[in-house]
């Protein structure tokens, strides 16, 4: 069901409000008819907030932001919005009818910026996940192709956007979780450098300081707009990234220079790349050397060490149990194992069995090695192009655990976050470009690495190739 705003971004909306062409009721009319249209074939909006979109679109205090008027999408995990449900994937959240009192800075600074919420998106449990198939709301589909997954935790949001009921969409990145849907669902998925998005001010930093928010779009232009629209230090923010020098849209259409980029498919795990995968990388390279920049095999050999897996893995179960203790507090209803998922409850209790000592060792061993990765960009090295994912999207239903296996998930997620998370943990940004399609017609995405607070590097870089590739115009089997 395409209408006249279905296949423009979301500077492309804001402009049309801008010069008074149209009204934002008009937008949030047509974004709700999407949503309405293409949602029961994909699953990705859980929460409609239709009448509370259209009662702000017609506001007279709405504010006027870049992105005045222009429908948004909230995921159901990290910035959440005053009296709206917000249940982080869980049945127990969702049984009690959870809602947040107030905004997050980041929801105000959507909020600042113009844009409309008109619904929340599904994740996986507290967004453990490189898939969203939650059992409190069911699987959201991949608009490429219904019967694989869009990847997590931020699915629903990377769905939504791929199918055009939005633009653009929040998600949140602790482990890939931005980069990963933006690849199986064909988008520019950028997770910032830590610090650069204030998370507060519930709370300091979130993952042992791995995870970040950002957005989902379908082009560059908007990540460079909406990063200028959330980014910057709010008092009480424990570190914050440096500013920029300029703008981030600033970037766009800026000459990155000739570059020196580091490249690989070797899979720091060890593990098979999927020859499509590598060919994208491949191709990526070369499309890269032709726009003048210097391509070396090279990358940073401590992304190899095992241990680095397992200090994540031990700084993410005490995360997961820390969760389960802290929405117990704030519903005034102990948490057990019957109100989360058996994976969820298994990995918590191996947070639960961590000594401080082993939470200590596993941080400072993370942060230890974040140094030796980042020497590798010391050495004069300006971007690394990898793979974002090790596989195209995989079939819904690869991520089930078994009563025997509870963990089964977790470990079927290697192949999506072993080229994504270790720079959760250095805390670099990093971004998903849709630059690459199967012989089937699913998206894959290639990734590409700055040193930290280089968002703007990666930001010029990402332009040109959305100039030499260009990707808005492909459509998914389902859209609207």
């Amino acid at each position: 069901m395409p209408d006249a705003f279905s296949a423009l971004d979301a500077t492309a909306q804001a402009n049309l409000v801008r010069r008074r062409e149209v009204s934002p009721l008009e937008l949030v009319d047509a974004a709700i008819a999407r949503i309405e249209h293409v949602n029961p074939a994909l699953n990705a909006v859980i929460t409609p907030l239709f009448e509370k979109a259209r009662a702000q679109a017609q506001s007279g205090d709405l504010p006027n932001g870049p992105f005045r008027g222009v429908p948004f999408l909230l995921k159901d995990i990290g910035a959440h919005s005053a009296g709206d449900p917000f249940h982080a994937g869980m049945r127990a959240l969702r049984d009690r009818q959870w809602s947040e009192a107030h905004d997050t800075h980041l929801a105000a600074k959507f909020r600042a910026a113009g844009f409309i919420f008109v619904g929340k998106t599904n994740t996986p449990e507290l967004g453990l996940l490189p898939t969203t198939e939650p059992a409190a709301y069911g699987a959201t589909r991949n608009p490429w192709d219904p019967a694989r997954s869009p990847g997590g935790s931020s699915g629903g949001a990377a769905a939504a956007v791929a199918s055009r009921m939005v633009p653009a969409a929040h998600a949140t990145d602790g482990g890939g979780s931005i980069r990963i849907p933006a690849s199986h669902c064909g988008l520019v998925g950028l997770k910032t450098s830590r610090g650069r998005v204030s998370l507060g001010p519930d709370v300091s930093e979130r993952w042992a300081g791995c995870a970040v928010e950002n957005s989902v779009t379908r082009s560059v232009r908007d990540t460079a707009a909406i990063l200028d629209a959330i980014a910057g230090y709010v008092p009480g923010d424990p570190y914050t990234a440096p500013a920029p020098a300029a703008p981030f849209t600033t970037n766009v259409g800026a000459d990155p220079g000739r570059l020196r980029i580091g490249f690989t498919v070797t899979a720091p795990s060890g593990m098979p790349v999927d020859r499509e995968c590598a060919a994208a990388v491949e191709s990526a390279a070369q499309l890269l050397a032709s726009l003048g920049h210097t391509l070396e095999p090279s990358y940073p050999a401590a992304l190899g060490d095992n241990e680095l897996t397992r200090a994540f893995g031990t700084l993410l179960a005490c995360a997961t149990a820390h969760a389960i203790n802290v929405w117990s507090g704030k519903t005034g209803q102990a948490i057990d194992a019957d109100g989360v998922e058996p994976m969820t409850w298994i990995f918590a209790e191996l947070g639960r069995q961590a000594s401080s000592r082993d939470y200590l060792h596993a941080l400072q061993f993370a942060q230890q090695h974040a140094r030796r990765i980042t020497d590798w960009w010391a050495q004069g090295f300006d971007l690394l192009l990898t793979p974002t994912t090790a596989e195209p999207p995989p079939l819904l239903g690869s991520f089930a655990s078994t009563p025997d296996n509870p963990l089964a998930g977790l470990l079927r997620a290697t192949p999506f976050s072993t080229f994504t998370s270790a720079f959760n943990l250095t805390g670099q940004p990093a971004i998903s470009l849709p630059l690459a399609w199967t012989e089937t017609g699913l998206p894959i995405g290639i990734q590409l690495i700055a040193a930290y607070a280089r968002e703007d590097l990666l930001i010029r870089v990402a332009s040109q190739l959305e100039r030499a590739r260009p990707w808005i115009d492909r459509l998914p089997a389902v859209h609207a």
